[in-house]
């Protein structure tokens, strides 16, 4: 099989990359990303030159580098993780999110048609279905009620692979995951930011009390999750993607347990003003795709462990990260509020 992956040098996608070509020998991975800040090529600078790895430089919305693609290539499915995801960066630049998200999907099942791709997964995200603190759990059958530009930007991509379904009949699915963590996660998201924060002997900015409810899925466990659900899923269906931890899990609670890790107290925490229009709970019900076969691996505790322990073996990956762009943004973020 030739596998697209669209934004394969970000963090899940990297991940993913890696998780087939060490799964499937016999696969081929195709790489198209655009390489913004979040798109670093030390990702995979490990598998660059595994003569089943093809890279090529270019965006989701220039049709021209998707159809270049298979005119070189013989590509039998896509899985589409490239996307703007950082609600802070999509309230101060929502048409950036809107573009990649709602767009680049837009090109990519164009090509779909185009090309014949016999399988399509649309990754999205658990925030599409809004907040959810009554305590219930979203299903895939949930009303999409997004909070922010980017949640909106990513319900926007999901509503254009609902309707290419309908109106085309293309080979669609779509994933909607919560919280992922672990290695090569960019540090600007709450886990590698505390972290590294931490290993430099800095405070780690909480959001309000803390008291936001999420769930942290270990990177590892959804990499097989979309694995399952390209071999194994139905075509025009949804799945929720989650941990499911119980007891859930709040910002400061997390927090507290990455300070446990690292053997540090809990003065290293500065509560910051919380951001505009930030959900309280997010919580899906992902009965559906345990009916498949999938299930959890990693726990919070193991999985925060070896995430803990792969920042501080690899300052090197992120304190090249940690300066220029990033420290503007961290300050408008945090000490500007």
């Amino acid at each position: 099989m030739k596998i697209l992956v669209t934004g394969g040098l970000g963090f899940i996608g990297s991940n993913f990359v890696r998780y087939v070509l060490k799964k499937y020998p016999e696969y081929e991975v195709v790489n198209l990303d655009k390489m913004t800040y979040a798109g670093n090529p030390e990702n995979l600078r490990d598998i660059e030159e595994d003569a089943r790895y093809h890279f090529y430089k270019g965006d989701i919305c220039d049709s021209a580098i998707v159809d270049t693609i298979f005119s070189d290539h013989a590509i039998d499915a896509i899985i589409n993780f490239a996307a703007e995801s950082h609600v802070d960066r999509s309230i101060e630049d929502p048409g950036a999110f809107i573009q990649t998200d709602v767009y680049g999907t837009f090109v990519l099942l164009e090509a779909v048609k185009k090309h014949g791709v016999k399988r399509y997964i649309q990754i999205s995200t658990d925030e599409v279905y809004g907040d959810f603190d009554d305590g219930g759990f979203a299903t895939e059958e949930s009303s999409l009620e997004p909070s922010s530009p980017y949640s909106a930007s990513k319900t926007g991509g999901d509503l254009q692979v609902i309707a290419a379904r309908r109106t085309y009949d293309l080979p669609v699915m779509i994933t909607r995951c919560t919280n992922n963590y672990g290695p090569y996660m960019y540090p600007e998201k709450l886990i590698p930011l505390f972290v590294t924060n931490l290993i430099e002997g800095k405070k780690v900015p909480v959001y309000g009390a803390g008291d936001q409810i999420r769930d942290w899925l270990y990177v590892d466990d959804h990499c097989s999750a979309i694995d399952l659900v390209l071999h194994k899923g139905e075509l025009g269906e949804i799945y929720n993607v989650a941990a499911n931890q119980d007891p859930e899990v709040t910002n400061l609670e997390l927090t507290k347990r990455i300070l446990e890790v690292l053997k540090m107290g809990e003065e290293m925490i500065e509560y910051v003003k919380d951001r505009p229009g930030h959900d309280k709970r997010y919580a899906v019900d992902c009965s559906k795709i345990k009916l498949l076969g999938w299930k959890v691996e990693t726990p919070l505790k193991e999985g925060l462990e070896k995430t803990v322990q792969w920042y501080v073996d690899h300052e090197d990956w992120w304190k090249k990260i940690k300066t220029g762009e990033y420290l503007e943004f961290y300050k408008r973020q945090y000490e500007e509020r």
